[in-house]
This record gives structure tokens, sequence and C-alpha cells, in this order.
């Protein structure tokens, strides 16, 4: 397709096409799911494993004093499940985001460089429907985890999703970059686990960040700068229909810079893809 017949089409484009698109690209990341099971097991096992295994030996060690969005004193299973939600949206972002290495090593990226759609839509939509997927899990998680004793406010089931939103959008936009980053496909798993467990860990997923600050100053320094934190919290606080501003402002503006990024990277006229042997094709 020359450039010229590429700006018509463009030109062409409707308010009509570009709902047509995002719904194809939703369709597409949908059947994805569904056709691969294995994915949303995994996906429930993992936070399942710490919610059932973790949470219940460490119970009696790590307490949970009374500090928002908490009124009174909670079980420690119920202080990680908005860690847990975190971490199947951070996980799911990666493994979408790992498609994106797949589409390029077998050249099925030229349909983002042929497509009559601007490659900011075609990215975000991409963006869109790993969020909706994770969404899915993440209230499935949330039935598992309601099933299984965790007392989950009844305004919250309703209250979290604006969250979830925000955060599974962030974290799937830091996925894509990361994703840019990778030249073959088999080196994606290694930069997953570099990149997931470190920001998992050094956030209050785990942990209340009073105790971290009291045990290791660091660490707790470590934890304000880590963008993961602030969706913890984002997810935590609208559990119990309740904001924190201060997380809302940072994983908007993480969202903002993480999703031009990720543009600017799959842009091979500019971005990181300008410099890869067979990014287009």
């Amino acid at each position: 397709m020359s450039a010229t017949t590429l700006g018509r089409a463009r030109h062409g484009l409707t308010l009509g096409g570009y709902a047509i698109c995002l719904e194809g690209v939703l369709w597409r990341e949908a059947l994805r799911f569904i056709h691969q099971r294995g994915r949303f097991l995994a996906a429930l096992v993992r936070p399942l494993v710490w919610l059932v295994i973790f949470a219940a030996g460490w119970r009696q060690v790590l307490g949970v004093s009374i500090a928002p969005p908490y009124h009174t004193y909670i079980l420690y299973s119920t202080y990680v499940v908005p860690g847990l939600l975190s971490m199947i949206q951070f996980f799911y972002g990666m493994q979408s985001s790992l498609s994106m290495v797949y589409d390029r090593e077998m050249g099925n990226m030229r349909v983002l460089l042929v497509s009559p759609f601007p490659r900011w839509f075609l990215l975000i939509a991409r963006l869109s429907a790993a969020t909706v997927i994770s969404i899915i899990q993440c209230y499935a998680f949330l039935v598992v985890a309601w099933l299984w004793g965790v007392e989950i406010p009844d305004p919250g089931w309703l209250a979290v999703l604006p969250a979830l939103i925000i955060g599974g959008f962030m974290l799937a936009a830091m996925g894509m970059v990361l994703s840019s980053l990778i030249r073959q496909l088999e080196n994606f798993a290694g930069v997953m686990n570099f990149v997931i467990f470190p920001l998992f860990f050094a956030s209050s997923a785990l942990y209340p960040l009073w105790q971290v600050q009291q045990s290791s100053p660091i660490l707790y320094k470590a934890c304000l700068l880590n963008p993961f934190t602030y969706v913890v919290e984002l997810t935590r606080f609208s559990l119990y229909s309740t904001w924190n501003l201060t997380a809302l402002l940072v994983v908007v503006g993480c969202t903002i810079a993480f999703t031009a990024a990720a543009i600017l990277a799959y842009d091979p006229a500019r971005g990181l893809m300008a410099r890869r042997p067979g990014a287009g094709t």
C-alpha cells in the first residue's frame, strides 16, 4: 500500500470504523484467552498459592494493625488480596506483551504497518483488550478468595473496577514497553522474572509500608519509588470505597508515560523498532 493510498484510507476512517477495529482487537484477545485455558488456570493458581499457603503460614507472624483504609484489625489473608489482584494484572500484561514479541518474530507485525488505522490507536486497543481480560481474571480470583473466607465489602466489588481499569492499563503499557526492548522470544521470560518479582516484593503487596520503614529504610524508599506500589494501594483503597489521591495521581501519570513510550517504541520511523532488523517484516 502506497503512502498516498494509506493517507487517503486514514482520512476516510469514521468513528464506526474505529469501533469495529477496537471490537476486532478485543475479540482476538478474548479468543486467544479462551483457547489457552492453561493461562487462565495459571493466573488463578499463582495468587491462590500465595493466599492459601503463604498467607496462612504467616498469619501469626505478620500482624496488620489498624491503618487506612482499614477501620479494624484484619487477617493477613485480607491484606494481601489487593496485592494479588495487582499481581494478576501484572502477569497478564506481561504475557499479553509476549504476543507482540511473537508477532514481530513471526512477521505478523506487518499488520500494524499496513493497517489504515493510526498505530497509536492499534496499540491502545491492544492495551485495552489486555486490561479487559485481566479484569475478568481479577474478579474470578475475588470470587475464589471470597469462597475461601476473605471478607470483601459489598460496595467494594464495584468500587474496585475503576482502579482495576487504570492499574491494568498501566501494567499492560509497562509490559509493552519492555516487549519493544526484547529481540528474541526466548529472552522475554527471563526479563519478565527480572522485572515482575523485584517490583512485586519491593512494594506494599505483601506487607504494610510502615513495617518496611521500621525494618529497612532503604527498602522503604525503594517501595516509594516503585510504581507497582501505587497500583496496589489504589486497588486496596478502592476495595473499601475510598480513594488514595497520591496513588491515583502516580498511576495515572505512569499510565500516560508508559503508553506514550510504547507508542514511540513501536513507531518504525522514530522509535526503538526503527533500529531493529526485520521489525516491520
